[in-house]
């Protein structure tokens, strides 16, 4: 099955394929996306360091312009990454389609294959509306500012870019250019969580199968053969996760950086807000961390959980105590891996769960505090 049509990953694949993110290279592709896109994010740097620098700005705009930059530093850091990653995702992507295909014949495990395929591409669906959503209101948030700004505070040197007509043509080039940042950015968190929602349909047919061991019990070849089966896809599994992190755990690492320093800004830069423009878009900004953050570790959150039960499926739904000695110790070997959890980390330290998303969202607050009590 081609990468493509796949129906749990077609939708990010799609995008990515697109804009020429995988397979053969089109320059003007990228002449029209991630190149424009990489030049745009340079000038939001030297803006921001030129405002830093002269004083010239308050401490709205340096907050505003610090999480457009952030912002975009991170979407061409993810799509340089996918670049210069481009056969490690395509052979990824590749094994879940072949593996997808297999398991579609597999009719105890359809329905929740069909629901979690559902699920998979609704999110990423929405992902990508919610991010044209965001977008759309980035653009427009400078119609209603009184101070008339472009939608991203940019620097080039030797042009005043708020003198007309460079002012008309930076503004409608940042307005372009924002639909490309999007489908740079949206797609990896929707293409994590697409690869851990297949893994949850793995752990779960590995359950099915360890849960009806006991039916060839009659046959000890056939008992044997089928568990030593089990411990290969259960090898397999760890395989896919431990693959899925190597791709996303360093990217995670600086989103968890990154975006807890800017989520604690943006809450201060809430508190002292005046302007009901303004306070709409920071909601904004804030729910669109907070909805891409908690996707990624919910659903990391419940590869972690779900794996844990893997040895549960097998110690209390078959007699494996009357077993022979050689399948005994087959199991005995899937119950001990299954109680390590398998998991996603971040800089290949921390697991991504619930309880550390938590963790950051009391780190945040507790900066923003600070920050707010020194201010005042």
């Amino acid at each position: 099955m081609l990468i493509e049509n796949c129906p749990i990953i077609n939708v990010n694949v799609k995008v990515w394929l697109f804009w020429a993110y995988l397979r053969k290279p089109k320059w003007y592709s990228y002449l029209l996306g991630c190149v424009p896109v990489t030049v745009l994010n340079v000038f939001q740097f030297m803006n921001l360091f030129n405002v830093i620098a002269s004083g010239s700005g308050d401490m709205n705009k340096i907050i505003i312009d610090g999480y457009f930059t952030v912002l975009y530093f991170n979407l061409v850091l993810r799509t340089s990454f996918l670049m210069g990653n481009r056969g490690k995702f395509e052979t990824f992507l590749e094994g879940i389609a072949d593996e997808y295909a297999v398991l579609e014949k597999q009719n105890d495990i359809r329905p929740l294959m069909d629901q979690l395929t559902r699920r998979a591409r609704i999110l990423s669906k929405s992902n990508l509306w919610l991010g044209a959503f965001i977008s759309a209101c980035f653009v427009t948030y400078p119609l209603f500012s009184p101070d008339n700004g472009l939608p991203y505070g940019v620097y080039i040197p030797g042009v005043d870019v708020h003198a007309s007509p460079i002012y008309e043509i930076v503004f409608v080039l940042q307005i372009y250019l924002t639909f490309p940042a999007c489908c740079m950015y949206i797609p990896f968190s929707s293409f994590y969580c697409t690869c851990a929602l297949f893994g949850l349909i793995r752990i779960a047919a590995l359950k099915r199968s360890l849960e009806k061991i006991h039916e060839f019990n009659t046959s000890p070849r056939s008992l044997f053969a089928r568990i030593k089966e089990c411990l290969q896809y259960h090898e397999d599994i760890i395989k896919y996760v431990s693959d899925l992190n190597e791709l996303v755990t360093y990217i995670f690492l600086l989103e968890l950086l990154s975006f807890g320093m800017m989520l604690c800004a943006l809450l201060f830069l809430l508190s002292i807000s005046n302007q009901l423009a303004q306070m709409v878009m920071i909601g904004c900004y804030i729910f669109m961390i907070l909805s891409q953050m908690y996707a990624l570790y919910w659903h990391s959150n419940e590869v972690r959980e779900q794996s844990l039960e893997i040895g549960d499926s097998l110690y209390y739904n078959s007699a494996w105590l009357d077993f022979d000695q050689s399948v005994k110790k087959k199991i005995i070997l899937i119950l001990a891996r299954a109680q390590r959890p398998l998991a996603i980390k971040i800089g290949n330290v921390y697991p991504m769960t619930l309880e550390m998303f938590q963790s950051l969202l009391n780190a945040s607050y507790s900066y923003f505090t600070l920050l707010r009590r020194v201010y005042n």
